[in-house]
């Protein structure tokens, strides 16, 4: 299976090949017959004293996580489950998800990650698409679980605590969290497994060998279009491997082939793409260790972590960059070990890039990509000593095409039109939905990625704005037909249009725009309804009352005129 093949571009010699750091090349023709799991085995064997987890400053080595990732597996197999089964995994960064992660893969089934903020709607509707019924959750989100059970099946609930793995330390650190941030006692589900129970009867357990293949699928990575029903991007081990090996040419290639193995800051949540890949895989192939943190949004401790454990990279968004800058006691931080800053999910400020390189004296290296190419597409070249303000170049054996939205054909150099891609990194299409793959590709095989970029002379990407209409909020997605059919709910509402406009804080934030049926309803009102049935960073930031809503003809309500009012405005 070579699913590096050289490709052939659209529309003749791309202007980026010539820009390409040096010692990169811009094919990786290489036979891959290998999937996550082999990769996984390897460096058990290779880096086995290595530190591999490292959560509330106890780590354990590669050896370790190979013991705990075949006790999960073992376990697994011993209730039931199947290859190509799907487990899903509700947890922030603690200790115990790399460890479980690696054994829902080893027992070949396919890893659901699952934001634990999710509403019980939100999750029930993962857990029926996906078809899942084994679910690992972290105790202070297992309300949400029970909840959900009322209108989904689970056959398995692992109840997961914060300290779990960490030794005698960890009993504190789950006391502590707990006394910090209660499970709910009325949310506990009745037969739930503790996850040390898991791992002491997977541990006198014998794992039965799986054959696990490049075209199987790893994950289901959700997101939500331009429709708002969250569809599963089938990520295929041969997927996951080929973003890899293009991450660790582009980084280290030119940048530092022979350098001792990276302590990566893991603050960005491991169920989200960006991290799963920039972090765990990036790690895993050179014997690198995760220090994770478990809430990122807590910046003195986050800090405070910083201050005493030396790291080589990290990888963020724009928000947390900012909020770190502006962090008292960052400047006690000894930065002069780090060698990269990554960045993704959002849209990265000069401002904010400029204050990091005066901070810790490197730039952030910017990148870009989706949960349907695995994630990345493009990237800056590492050896830059400046914020480009672009996503840089695609990556080996990549090619992008940008396409007018209306015929389909390519733009010419310096106009603005889809970013449309193909490369062994693009999804195997979304989780049963062939409706859905089908209108997400161009008829000669390109992904679109409904983001309009411009093509500078040398070949560098840079993201214009969005044909979607999706909102980012720091970093997450945010799909305004959920938001709006949220909002029609309420009996005083006619109608309301949702929009995404800048937001200091958060890169980007829901503003909702509502033609009341009731002039007595107050954006107070309004705002405390969506709570009820959103997750927090989907809660209309702003509300707004208009007369009317900007339609077409056909009485389509226009997001982007009403946006482009708004931002008029406010010039």
């Amino acid at each position: 299976m070579n699913i590096f093949a050289p490709i052939e571009p659209a529309n003749g010699v791309r202007p980026w090949l010539a820009s390409y750091p040096p010692g990169v090349p811009h094919t990786l023709n290489l036979p891959i017959t290998e999937t996550i799991n082999d990769r996984f085995e390897r460096s058990v064997k290779q880096y086995g004293t290595n530190r591999a987890v490292e959560s509330f400053g106890v780590s354990f080595t590669y050896d370790e996580l190979g013991r705990y990732a075949s006790a999960v597996a073992a376990w697994l197999q011993t209730e039931g489950l199947k290859p190509g089964d799907r487990v899903a995994i509700m947890m922030p960064n603690v200790a115990a998800y790399v460890p479980i992660l690696y054994g829902i893969l080893k027992a070949g089934c396919s890893v659901v990650n699952i934001n634990p903020l999710y509403l019980p709607s939100e999750l029930a509707h993962q857990l029926k698409d996906s078809g899942t019924k084994t679910i690992f959750v972290l105790a202070q989100f297992e309300h949400t679980v029970k909840a959900a059970m009322a209108s989904v099946q689970l056959d398995r609930v692992v109840r997961v605590h914060l300290g779990d793995l960490l030794g005698l330390k960890g009993r504190l650190v789950t006391y502590v969290g707990g006394r910090k941030t209660p499970p709910k006692p009325d949310g506990r589900v009745d037969g739930a497994i503790p996850f040390a129970s898991v791992i002491s009867q997977g541990r006198a357990l014998s794992m039965k060998p799986v054959t696990v293949r490049p075209e199987d699928i790893a994950f289901l990575q959700y997101t939500g279009g331009t429709t708002g029903v969250a569809k599963g991007a089938a990520l295929r081990h041969s997927n996951v491997i080929a973003n890899a090996t293009q991450m660790n040419f582009w980084l280290y290639s030119s940048f530092a082939p022979n350098r001792p193995p990276e302590i990566m800051v893991t603050a960005l949540p491991l169920y989200h793409i960006y991290a799963l890949m920039a972090c765990w895989i990036n790690m895993l192939l050179r014997g690198g260790c995760l220090l994770l943190i478990t809430n990122p949004r807590d910046i003195p401790a986050f800090v405070k972590t910083l201050k005493t454990r030396p790291f080589t990279m990290i990888a963020g968004v724009n928000t947390l960059y900012n909020s770190l800058c502006d962090a008292p006691h960052i400047r006690e931080v000894n930065w002069q070990p780090l060698v990269a800053t990554l960045a993704g999910g959002m849209a990265t400020q000069r401002a904010v890039a400029e204050k990091w390189k005066a901070l810790t004296g490197h730039p952030i290296v910017e990148g870009y990509g989706l949960s349907e190419t695995s994630p990345c597409i493009c990237f800056n070249s590492p050896l830059i000593t400046d914020f480009t303000g672009t996503v840089g170049y695609p990556w080996p054996s990549t090619d992008v095409s940008l396409r007018d939205v209306a015929t389909g054909q390519e733009v010419a150099m310096g106009q603005t039109g889809e970013l449309c891609v193909t490369g062994p990194q693009v999804m195997a299409g979304y989780w049963n939905r062939p409706d859905e793959t089908a209108k997400a590709m161009t008829a000669d095989g390109y992904f679109r990625t409904g983001d309009m970029a411009v093509m500078l002379p040398d070949g560098q990407i840079k993201i214009v704005d969005r044909l979607k209409e999706m909102v980012i909020v720091s970093g997450f997605n945010v799909y305004p037909n959920e938001v709006e059919d949220v909002l029609a709910l309420h009996p005083k509402v006619r109608e309301a249009a949702v929009i995404g406009l800048p937001d200091d804080h958060s890169g980007e934030a829901v503003a909702a725009y509502v033609v009341r049926r009731d002039d007595s309803l107050t954006a107070e009102e309004l705002r405390a309804f969506c709570a009820q049935s959103l997750t927090k960073y989907k809660v209309p930031k702003s509300i707004s009352f208009r007369a009317e809503l900007p339609k077409s003809p056909v009485g389509k309500v226009l997001r982007r005129v009403l946006r482009d009012e708004v931002m008029a405005k406010s010039k």
